[in-house]
């Protein structure tokens, strides 16, 4: 499967934005694996929609997740473990000679008609996104996954899953919080308490002028932290672009007083910038320790900046209507 033409054909769908789609590249350059799995990791679109797309782009029906979730013994046997790890193939339904299975890539002939020989059975292909297929290649076969799929695949996979109106009424209770500060440190708390849930560890940094602080954290000390915006760092690197860097911490002299804080470089890290009026005043920094990837949810920890930022705005109006 072409990246580039998987990719082109998402922004020409209007499913992503061309800058989203440069992310995602950029974010493939540093960690591997195919465009759609990093597109995910981003938090750009979610696993369901992904999945509609590449049935569309394929003509190839999707499987459904819900018949992933108890495979029987029988029909997992039909596919040694061997072949299904060399193949990515996942057999999860069976009737009497037609065995259903789910592909990575299903235009892959040469496999089909392998395991059309070795079985017997007429194959039916479906297509399944990266992050299901080895998450449930761990699950039948005890094929080990990769960590970055991992924190996507795994504690959720056995909570029940939130329904629309639910999600919509958390958010709306956040947005209650936010508008209701009266100061600064208010905002900041209910950013990094808000974070929890997709990273272990955050922190806020302020920018003032050519120096950059730490603020408040958790499970980050950042008691008198301080770099210069002219090192090279990821503070650098978000200030100078004005955008989010997603990815390794990497070691260079300006990371260095953050990697001594976090005792050791992440292999997946993320800083935004919180904006007011087009102005840099501040970054939060998350990560799901040194070891670990972070979630795939990030839109929301984006959103949540976004929220804080009009939160900041909110106090200073307030501030300035108490000073008339």
């Amino acid at each position: 499967m072409s990246v580039m033409k998987l990719g082109e054909a998402m922004v020409k769908s209007s499913l992503i934005t061309r800058e989203q789609l440069r992310q995602a590249l950029e974010r493939q350059v540093i960690f591997g694996g195919r465009i759609g799995t990093n597109i995910l990791e981003l938090g750009i679109i979610k696993e369901g929609e992904m999945l509609s797309f590449l049935s569309t782009f394929l003509k190839v029906p999707p499987v459904k997740p819900s018949d992933l979730n108890d495979i029987d013994a029988e029909v997992i046997a039909c596919i040694s473990r061997e072949l299904a790890e060399k193949y990515k193939m996942l057999p999860f339904r069976k009737d009497r000679n037609r065995l259903h299975v789910a592909m990575l890539d299903p235009r892959e002939i040469s496999s089909i008609d392998e395991i059309r020989f070795l079985t017997g059975n007429d194959i039916i292909p479906y297509i399944i996104t990266d992050l299901r297929m080895y998450y449930c290649l761990e699950k039948y076969y005890d094929i080990k996954r990769d960590l970055r799929y991992i924190s996507v695949f795994g504690k959720d996979e056995t909570a029940e899953e939130k329904k629309p109106d639910d999600i919509k009424e958390q958010v709306l209770k956040v947005k209650e919080q936010f508008a209701g500060v009266k100061d600064r440190e208010e905002v900041i708390g209910i950013l990094l308490n808000e974070t929890k849930q997709l990273a272990s560890r955050a922190a806020v940094f302020l920018v003032r002028g050519s120096v950059i602080n730490g603020w408040k954290s958790r499970n980050i000390t950042v008691d008198q932290f301080e770099v210069s915006v002219d090192s090279l760092s990821i503070f650098s690197e978000v200030l100078s672009r004005k955008s989010y860097y997603r990815g390794p911490l990497l070691k260079m002299p300006g990371n260095e007083p953050l990697i001594e804080r976090l005792n050791g470089a992440p292999q997946d890290c993320c800083m935004i910038p919180i904006h007011i009026r087009d102005k840099i005043v501040g970054l939060l920094y998350v990560d799901n320790g040194n070891s670990a990837v972070l979630d795939a949810g990030l839109g929301h920890i984006n959103n949540l900046v976004s929220m804080a930022a009009i939160s900041f705005e909110l106090v200073i109006l307030r501030k300035k209507l108490f000073d008339l």
